[in-house]
């Protein structure tokens, strides 16, 4: 049953109240809750690898090629799911809760190598 426009909203408010007053505190549920979803979905995709190996062994023997590309499949999304299940996690902050009075932290931008390199060589052409 889905929460009503009112309902939403209270509870919206209350998850910016709570990382307003306790930011740490709520980074630590919202990635314990990351954490135990990650975990069902890496252990989703070793069964499904497994499975696909399963498979694959199985058309292997029965000398069935449309069962081994179906077997071979399988093995793939099993460890995309993995994979994607030990990425991290981006946890999404709120960046209006708890910087009351505060500004914000200036983020400075990741450049590439090729990036500086290319500003060097600008900087090189402009002095001479």
């Amino acid at each position: 049953m889905p929460l009503s426009e009112h309902e939403q909203r209270l509870l919206e408010q209350m998850e910016r109240a709570l990382y307003a007053e306790d930011p740490k505190f709520a980074t630590s549920l919202r990635s314990a809750s990351l954490a135990r979803a990650s975990r069902g979905k890496a252990a989703l995709g070793v069964l499904v690898a497994f499975g696909g190996i399963a498979l694959l062994v199985t058309a292997m023997a029965l000398q069935a090629t449309p069962v081994g590309i179906v077997g071979f499949a399988l093995m793939l999304i099993g460890a995309v799911l993995v994979y994607s299940a030990f990425k991290t996690p981006s946890v999404v902050v709120d960046p209006n809760a708890g910087n009351a009075g505060k500004s914000p932290k200036p983020n400075a931008p990741k450049t590439s190598f090729m990036d500086r390199v290319e500003d060097r060589w600008r900087k090189r052409q402009g002095d001479e």
